[in-house]
């Protein structure tokens, strides 16, 4: 303390008549505590405060006490004289700090109440106003959590270690809204012996530095939150979710209708009627919901920001002629307090994706020059991400859209089994499908496929394998062998694809499972190529793997194997096939829902679907998959005449015979009837001249007529076109032209030649 210093004005029965400003600071008492006290009593307070009873006043100086006239009365001058403890400059600078630096630094005794103060501090903003000397440094300064730095303070006080560059935060002034950032740091005083005397605190005005660092974790956020899902609807609530309350009170996405349809963007400037969907929105108050669509009123800067492609910094002011071109939006804005307003539009190469408006409110300081660049930074970021979105829901609505178009509807219902499908789509598509295909005899091919992969590449290979499929099973091909056809021809797709250098893609991996169920013989015969085994549920609920060996996925080597298994199948059994992910939370023994398959011999088809379908979603699975359940049922026995033949000449005519009494029972109309004999008879004959014993005609009655001739011979029989001097030659020709249907169908030993027609109406009238 300077020499010379007037400290107090003491009476002649020592009470305080004056209380300078140095006295203040040395005492930490503002003069209004102090005039009027007895001198004595004020030091033993100040000593008991600091918490050294005999210690005397904190920061003692050596004094000088002279008396001093007033008028009739004595009073007592006490002036400093100078701390010999401190040289000349040591004082100057304590002075200089003190006086002049930047700092806002605080001195602090034992309970934390203000002795001393900078020049800064006086003037720093977010000071509240009155002396602060006595007072507890907490009461000083508006804080969002006083308690908070109280505790820290004490902690210092108590251990001794300093803490350095705290950031705090308080409101702001009325010269600047928002909020305010300091750096404080807090040091414990020690006098010489290293008893506690306080403490020192310093502060920084950060906001400025913390703004900044603000706006670069804004950033951040953003790219790492915005655009995670690629869909143009989530890519804005992932926007909007962003940026609030981070940037803004309040924040709209309004996108252009057709690019959240998956079209293509309109150039900028944009057709003033041109139609913008709200698509997401977070704050206070809305004034169109989210999902509307409407243009944007001319004059207004929403309108003006997709009309150049600039963002603007827009000050809200009631009387605003824009506001006026949108009463409604005008209603929301100022009913929200909102006072601050950038408007940045959503462009990517001059195509205009659409506009997002940004809001602060109420207390919050008002946008500037450095938000708007945060903002069109945050902009061109989320256009970027709508745009991929864009694209990729293009393609995803082809592509599902294809996959509609190609996948089979719900099956035609068959007597000799019920089948019920499952397909659960993905969330960018793909190539599952499931079938069920008629063949001859009343049999039923039930196949389940995958192609591997996404989009629009996945759907089409699926169309033209479930297309081959269908063509190589008309040929009444066994499963074994339909797989292996259809391998070599998924070979010849991969390599065509192979060769278009647009289709920039992983070849596909295909997989496929085929059970053939005959519900004469009641057994199923079952190929696989890479899929799960299929399951069974047995008319008792015992359920059943059906264990067929698995050859390799049909686009992978040539020539590959594909085994053949059959298997009893009674009537009223429950088959189960499906692509892995079903397969593996359905099918396998301790899958999650497998007790939902178990029960299925006491429940309908339809009825296991819902539930397996239920559970399925509600498990958060998301990957397509496709799962096919078939019941079974048993062709009655009055529906099949089976007649063992002779290998000579005479089997024709028996075989005739046994057909007319056959056809007559059953009440084929004569004209089929007709038909059939003749069918019968050029079969049989065919195959007593070509063929070898046993020879065995069966008639199926189902919706079909069907004709089967078997025999011992493996040579397959084919259409001869016999000239008019041949006498032979024009058995199959005669079938070929009078049947609606006719093949050849391999057996372990020798063939069976069929032909089918469509049933007439019954001669007996039924």
């Amino acid at each position: 303390m300077p020499s010379g210093d007037v400290l107090l004005l003491v009476d002649e029965d020592g009470r305080v008549v004056e209380w300078g400003r140095p006295a203040e600071e040395l005492f930490g008492r503002p003069a209004e505590e102090a005039v009027g006290r007895s001198l004595g009593a004020l030091l033993r307070a100040t000593a008991m405060d600091a918490g050294h009873p005999h210690a005397g006043p904190p920061g003692a100086v050596s004094v000088r006490i002279e008396p001093v006239l007033r008028g009739a009365s004595v009073l007592w001058r006490v002036c400093a004289t100078g701390d010999p403890a401190l040289s000349r400059q040591d004082v100057a600078v304590l002075r200089t700090v003190f006086a002049r630096a930047p700092l806002q630094l605080l001195v602090l005794d034992r309970r934390l109440r203000v002795v001393r103060m900078s020049a800064a501090f006086g003037t720093a903003r977010g000071a509240r106003a009155g002396s602060p000397l006595g007072r507890h440094f907490t009461e000083v300064y508006d804080l969002d959590r006083p308690e908070e730095e109280a505790e820290v303070a004490r902690r210092v006080l108590e251990s001794g270690e300093p803490v350095l560059d705290r950031i705090v935060r308080g409101p702001g002034t009325p010269e600047r809204r928002g909020y305010r950032s300091r750096s404080v740091c807090y040091f414990r005083l020690e006098d010489s012996g290293g008893d506690t005397l306080g403490l020192v605190t310093s502060a920084v005005d950060v906001t400025d530095r913390e703004k900044a660092r603000d706006r670069l974790d804004l950033m951040e956020q953003v790219r790492a939150r915005v655009g995670q899902v690629p869909n143009v609807g989530l890519v804005s609530r992932e926007l909007v979710d962003a940026v609030v309350p981070a940037l803004a009170d309040t924040a709209v996405v309004e996108m252009v209708d057709d690019v959240v349809r998956g079209e293509e963007p309109p150039k900028v400037p944009v057709h003033q009627d041109l139609p913008l969907r709200r698509a997401a929105f977070r704050g206070r108050l809305s004034a169109y919901p989210v999902g509307e669509v409407r243009p944007l009123p001319p004059g207004t800067p929403f309108a003006d920001v997709l009309a150049d492609a600039t963002a603007r910094l827009v000050p809200i002011d009631e009387h605003a002629l824009w506001l006026a071109a949108d009463p409604v939006r005008a209603d929301a804005i100022l009913g929200s307090g909102a006072h601050s307003l950038i408007v940045a539009p959503l462009t990517l190469r001059d195509h205009a994706l659409g506009v997002v408006s940004f809001y602060r409110e109420q207390d919050r300081e008002p946008f500037d020059e450095d938000d708007l660049r945060v903002a069109s930074a945050v902009c061109a970021h989320a256009a970027l991400c709508i745009e991929n979105a864009r694209q990729y829901m293009r393609e995803w609505i082809i592509a599902s859209t294809l996959q509609r178009r190609l996948l089979p509807g719900q099956p035609a219902g068959r007597p000799t089994v019920e089948v019920s499908r499952l397909h659960q789509a993905g969330p960018e598509g793909g190539g599952a499908w499931s079938d069920a295909i008629a063949l001859p005899g009343a049999r039923t091919a039930l196949v389940v496929g995958d192609v591997a992969g996404r989009g629009v590449v996945a759907a089409i290979t699926m169309g033209l394998v479930r297309t081959a499929l269908h063509t190589l099973a008309a040929l009444d091909l066994p499963p074994d062998e339909l797989l292996a056809r259809l391998s070599e021809t998924a070979g010849r797709l991969a390599a065509a694809s192979a060769a278009l250098p647009q289709l920039d893609s992983e070849p596909l991996d295909i997989g496929c499972a085929i059970a053939v169920y005959d519900p004469v013989d009641l057994t199923c015969t079952i190929a696989r190529a890479g899929l799960p085994e299929p399951v069974a549920v047995l008319p008792d609920g015992t359920p059943a793997i059906l264990a067929a060996p698995s050859g390799p996925l049909l686009s992978g080597p040539a020539d590959a194997p594909f085994p053949a298994t059959t298997v009893g199948l009674p009537a009223g059994s429950t088959l189960a096939m499906a692509t892995t992910s079903f397969a593996e939370r359905v099918l396998a023994p301790s899958a999650p829902l497998r007790p939902l398959l178990d029960g299925a011999a006491a429940r309908s088809l339809p009825e296991v679907c819902d539930a397996i379908g239920s559970a399925f979603a509600a498990s958060g699975a998301s990957d397509e998959t496709v799962m096919l359940l078939a019941r079974t049922v048993a062709l009655p026995a009055d529906r099949v005449m089976t007649r063992a033949l002779p290998a000579g000449a005479e089997a024709a005519p028996i075989a005739r015979a046994a057909a007319r009494r056959q056809l007559e029972a059953w009440g084929v109309a004569e004209e089929t009837a007709f038909t059939t004999e003749l069918i019968v008879s050029e079969l049989v004959g065919n195959a007593v001249r070509h063929g070898a014993p046993p020879l065995r005609l069966r008639l199926i009655l189902e919706q079909m007529l069907t004709c089967e001739v078997s025999d011992g011979a493996a040579g397959a029989p084919h259409v001869q076109h016999a000239r008019t001097v041949d006498e032979n030659g024009r058995g199959l020709f005669i079938v070929a032209g009078i049947a609606d249907q006719w093949g050849v169908r391999r057996r372990a030993r020798g063939k069976t030649v069929w032909a089918q027609q469509p049933l007439g109406a019954p001669s007996d009238g039924r």
